[in-house]
């Protein structure tokens, strides 16, 4: 039994060591320059594939430490070309751009990767040195994993001097508690974090080597440990180095406890594994949102406003009303061009779920673009939606009105409960605890025997329980699919008028106000717990409408759909369009999906292309879609004599 204990023990360091490595570059990146980058896995998985084209092309025992040292350091130059390029011109804006434009780079990472090393895992060889097992005072283990655990501390300990005992550290420490001082003491702070960001990719990409060595090298490496990541930092403390190294071990140690509990607990608490630690992120954020190692001083609302797409831009109410109007009865005779213009699948694949997708980004405005609240985790309320329909149908329940119900149901009393829990806390902290509630359902789902686990469940009637269609004689005007169509169009633009008549209410004119200013909507004697609630539970609903409507639509569930990356589609969508408009991000659903229809046709490698196009947005768009119109107003006004018309910062401007 000792034996297994230390076994699991050494096990748990092992994986621990390389989530220090990584959430240590996380961490440093994130107290220094107030960037949340969630393509760091990316670099990660960079780093492996860097050293596994190393190998291949080298030869001897030798080869495995020049890539040990190479590939990261390559990692580190082209971190710091993005951080120029890309993250620079973001700073002073709120955390949440941040979040987008990586986002935006995972994407193009991704297919990056792929598009030069195909989609088939990779493994290159351990050094001669290192392979065997090695005895330690009558116990046997691998050399390799003792190596893993030697480079977490060796480089846990060389980055902990680097900050405390060199100028560059004390430059960096005070930059990240106060940039502009710096700046007028003549040091070039933003040279330092370009330094900084490389540095935490190298640690990225050195942790991607080690760990492809043990196992092997594939695309979706990064994505698998980003998420384990941002629980460590969140644990540990936001931008706390020493929270990222103790974290760092102890979920590894947890985690691998929990994969195969010792003393018979595997019989008492299964499927623990996966669970346990986004428990406790839960927990922690709950009691103490700094994390156990963070600054409570540490501003969580971050630098710089939420950017709206407010305003109309050039078009009037009419006009926008008109052009609304038009839009309407376009997709109402849609289904009519079936087989003369276009094939059934541009309406009953595509436009279905533009349909359904563009009402998931109007829930998520609901709360974002209107009450200031990033969820990260929206997706859990979609697949809520989706697994309660599902659910209804195949226990009795044949109605469509009657599951599609029940699934609005259960997603606003979850969203009710995640509100009341997390919007105590604020920015930053209310995204990942939203996060960290959509991982645990996306775990317990995949887990649990009713939900189908990993397989999903499929094959119940995706139009049950509608009525039949109108009829000419005994023919048939509307085939179910085509009724199908319309019960969606129809839930869609209802569901937009409810928010839109949400919006132009009392409620919505408080939600805005709480939105540019939260202190003074509470002076004024608004409870703005109580309205970002509110709020919470009607996005929380439309989200798990659209989730339904989605089940209905493909014919189940599965947990897919309640993987991460769609929090951050939908964010995209909602970000493309121009948020706070409602109308918006339902455009930029229609863009996002009709840029992915095209891409497709063209090239394998349509990710990395509809990344660069949403990087490109972020930075000189940050307003949407809807803003272009206004934007070339202003530029034709200009080109025409009239001078500049006067406009506000763009990283302090918030629009109505």
């Amino acid at each position: 039994m000792a034996g297994a204990v230390l076994e699991q023990l050494l096990n748990g360091l092992t994986i621990g060591a390389v989530y220090v490595l990584l959430a240590a570059g996380l961490s440093i990146i994130f107290g220094v320059m107030d960037v949340i980058n969630f393509a760091h896995g990316e670099f990660f998985a960079l780093g492996a594939y860097l050293a596994f084209a190393i190998v291949a092309v080298g030869s001897g025992g030798a080869i495995f430490w020049v890539a040990l040292l190479v590939a990261p350091l390559l990692v580190a130059v082209i971190a710091a070309v993005i951080e120029r390029g890309t993250i620079r011109p973001l700073y002073g804006r709120n955390p949440l751009y941040h979040i987008l434009l990586t986002f935006g780079l995972v994407l193009i990472f991704k297919d990056t990767i792929s598009f030069i090393w195909g989609d088939n895992p990779r493994q290159f060889a351990q050094p001669p040195l290192l392979r065997g097992p090695m005895d330690v005072l009558g116990f046997s283990y691998s050399k390799y994993s003792f190596f893993i655990i030697a480079v977490g501390v060796v480089m846990a300990v060389g980055t902990w001097l680097l900050l405390n005992r060199t100028r560059f550290g004390l430059v960096v420490r005070a930059g990240a508690q106060d940039r502009e001082m710096v700046r007028h003491l003549g040091i070039d702070i933003d040279r330092y974090y370009t330094l900084v960001f490389a540095f935490g990719a190298f640690l990225a990409a050195l942790a991607g080597i080690v760990l492809g060595a043990k196992q092997s090298v594939n695309p979706g490496m990064g994505n698998s440990v980003i998420i384990p990541a941002f629980v460590i930092v969140v644990l540990g403390g936001l931008g706390s180095f020493r929270g990222a190294v103790i974290g760092g071990f102890g979920v590894g140690i947890i985690e691998t406890f929990f994969r195969s509990p010792p003393f018979g607990l595997d019989a008492v608490l299964p499927n623990l594994e996966g669970l346990v630690v986004f428990l406790l992120m839960i927990g922690v954020l709950l009691v103490r949102p700094q994390g156990l190692f963070g600054s409570p001083e540490w501003d969580a609302e971050g630098g710089g406003k939420l950017l709206t797409g407010g305003g109309g831009g050039v078009l009037d109410d009419q006009t926008r009303f008109r052009l609304g109007a038009a839009m309407v009865g376009l997709l109402a005779l849609a289904p009519l061009g079936i087989g003369v213009l276009y094939t059934s699948y541009e309406v009953n694949s595509l436009l279905l779920t533009i349909l359904v997708w563009a009402l998931f980004a109007l829930s998520l405005d609901f709360v974002m673009g209107y009450a200031g609240l990033v969820s990260l985790g929206h997706v859990l309320f979609f697949g809520l939606g989706a697994y309660g329909t599902v659910l209804t149908v195949e226990n009795g329940m044949p109605s469509v009105f009657v599951a599609l119900g029940i699934g609005i149901l259960v997603a606003a009393v979850a969203a009710w409960v995640v509100g009341h829990l997390s919007i105590r806390v604020s920015g930053v902290y209310f995204s990942m605890i939203t996060l960290g509630f959509a991982e645990l359902f996306f775990q317990l789902v995949r887990k649990a025997d009713f939900t189908g686990g990993t397989d999903g469940l499929f094959g119940f009637d995706p139009v049950y329980g509608l009525m039949g269609g109108p009829e000419v004689g005994d023919v048939a005007l509307l085939g179910e699919i085509e009724l199908f169509y319309y019960f969606v169009l129809a839930a869609v633009i209802g569901s937009y008028l409810f928010a839109r008549r949400m919006m132009n209410a009392p409620f919505g004119s408080v939600l805005q106000g709480i939105r540019e200013s939260e202190e003074r909507a509470s002076f004024i004697g608004y409870d703005v717990t109580a309205y970002k609630r509110r709020a919470f539970v009607i996005s929380g609903g439309l989200a798990g409408l659209a989730g339904g409507l989605s089940a209905i639509h493909t014919g189940g569930a599965s947990p897919s759909v309640l993987a991460w990356i769609k929090s951050g589609e939908v964010i995209v969508m909602t970000i493309l369009g121009g948020m706070g408009t409602l109308y918006g991000p339902m455009v930029g659903a229609g863009v996002f999906f009709g840029l992915r229809e095209i891409l497709q046709s063209f090239t394998e490698q349509w990710q990395g292309v509809l990344g660069l196009i949403f990087v490109l947005f972020v930075i000189y768009v940050p307003q949407g879609l809807v803003s272009v119109p206004g934007m070339f107003s202003r530029y034709t006004n200009q080109e025409a004599g009239g001078g500049p018309e006067p406009v506000a910062d763009a990283d302090s401007e918030v629009s109505n």
